[in-house]
């Protein structure tokens, strides 16, 4: 679970710099920007309906491929937070990640 969520900040983060044309494991830049609000600290607002969807239409076991990375305290991106997007968005977790 706490995979899933660092990995998808992981490519939200690179996704913002990228422009909407571009998907990421399966998630337009677009949607990926919507989840930037609620993964980024003082006080996150919960994710958008936006996020949650791009989140459940995802290729989970690519956005596991990036949880190892140490990017995103470097753009303010909370990994605490990140860690909780699925769990907000009420969606299953892919095993192994």
């Amino acid at each position: 679970m706490k995979g899933v969520a660092f990995i998808v900040a992981v490519v939200m983060v690179m996704a913002i710099s990228a422009t909407d044309a571009q998907t990421i494991c399966n998630m337009p830049a677009s949607d990926l920007k919507a989840c930037k609000p609620a993964v980024t600290p003082p006080n996150p607002p919960p994710p958008t309906s936006t996020c949650c969807s791009a989140l459940s239409h995802a290729d989970m076991p690519c956005l596991c491929s990036y949880k190892n990375s140490n990017l995103l305290p470097t753009l303010g991106i909370d990994p605490n937070l990140a860690m909780k997007l699925p769990s907000f968005c009420k969606l299953p977790h892919p095993a192994n990640c």
